[in-house]
């Protein structure tokens, strides 16, 4: 089994905080810098899996950083530069914890609440008659409040306007971008063979301004359908082709794992380990139309070694 980085304790000069998320750990620096780092851990349900996934960290950050390059002249983002296959480099944003949750298609969470009964998700009323995986006349969003530890709780637009959670200005901004970056990730996916099923963005502010922050497209934050085969398996009522993490959740649930109170997270044997690595390389690969060269058993010293070699250089740069 390749070797895998769940955690990091590097050392970067002028550090004022260090954040470990789910995934992802967060440097701040003295001059509004944060280095991120993709680890290869990975959740599902609001929990981190007891095993590492092998180069899970690399693909995320790569993607992302694709995904940021290419719609930047959509929205503004925080990304700097990859000094490292798995760490970016980026502006410091105050975060905005309303998460952009836009949905094409009846999948995942919504299609859940959907067979449990409900018609409404996020005060945006669903249509009768649907079928898992349908899609939605026109793509709809289902913001949630972004939880620091626990589960994210989702929201309604008429909610976050009427607590003023976010000024209404920011709010009706963050929905233009939300819109405006679905449809340019379904076009590239589209060319790819690929149906972007549904994804969540993250905005923060700097300088008032709103900028994109996180990740972009990749399989921890979007959903894909293989478009080839998407009619006939819907007609004949057969579950979608995925590249995405639902896959993992799906499993964890035919294994007695759901997040809820009492659950016990379950093994994960080595072959299922496997299959997940070889997933994230398939997503790179389709959707960024090239071979995936992983960097095999990094370092924690050779990864901190070219960030602070790369820091030095960046106030020349920004």
């Amino acid at each position: 089994m390749e070797k895998t980085i769940t955690q990091t304790k590097l050392n970067f000069p002028k550090t004022i905080d260090t954040y470990k998320g789910k995934v992802r750990d967060v440097y701040t620096l003295e001059n509004e810098l944060i280095v991120v780092v993709a680890t290869d851990r990975i959740s599902a349900f609001d929990h981190v899996l007891p095993r590492g996934i092998p180069y899970k960290g690399q693909i995320l950050n790569q993607i992302a950083a694709f995904f940021l390059d290419t719609t930047k002249d959509i929205v503004p983002n925080w990304l700097i530069a990859c000094p490292s296959p798995s760490v970016s480099v980026g502006h410091l944003c105050k975060p905005i914890r309303i998460e952009m949750v836009i949905r094409g298609y009846l999948a995942g969470h919504a299609s859940r609440v959907y067979k449990a009964g409900k018609r409404e998700l996020c005060g945006v009323q669903l249509p009768e008659g649907m079928k898992e995986n349908d899609p939605f006349k026109t793509p709809i969003i289902t913001p949630a409040i972004k939880a620091i530890t626990g589960h994210d709780e989702d929201i309604s637009r008429e909610e976050i306007l009427r607590n003023n959670s976010v000024p209404e200005e920011i709010y009706l901004q963050m929905e233009e971008y939300t819109k405006a970056l679905f449809q340019r990730g379904t076009e590239m996916a589209r060319e790819r063979g690929l149906i972007l099923v549904d994804a969540k963005y993250e905005f923060g502010l700097k300088d008032g301004k709103v900028m994109l922050m996180d990740e972009l497209h990749t399989p921890d934050s979007s959903r894909y359908f293989y478009a080839e085969g998407y009619t006939e398996r819907q007609e004949k009522g057969l579950p979608q082709v995925q590249l995405s993490k639902e896959f993992v959740r799906e499993w964890l649930i035919e294994n007695g794992f759901q997040g809820l109170d009492g659950q016990q997270l379950p093994n994960i044997p080595d072959t299922f380990v496997q299959e997940i690595s070889q997933r994230y390389i398939e997503l790179y690969e389709i959707l960024l139309g090239k071979k995936f060269l992983p960097e095999t058993n990094p370092s924690i010293d050779s990864i901190q070694e070219r960030v602070v070699e790369f820091i030095k250089t960046v106030p020349k740069q920004v």
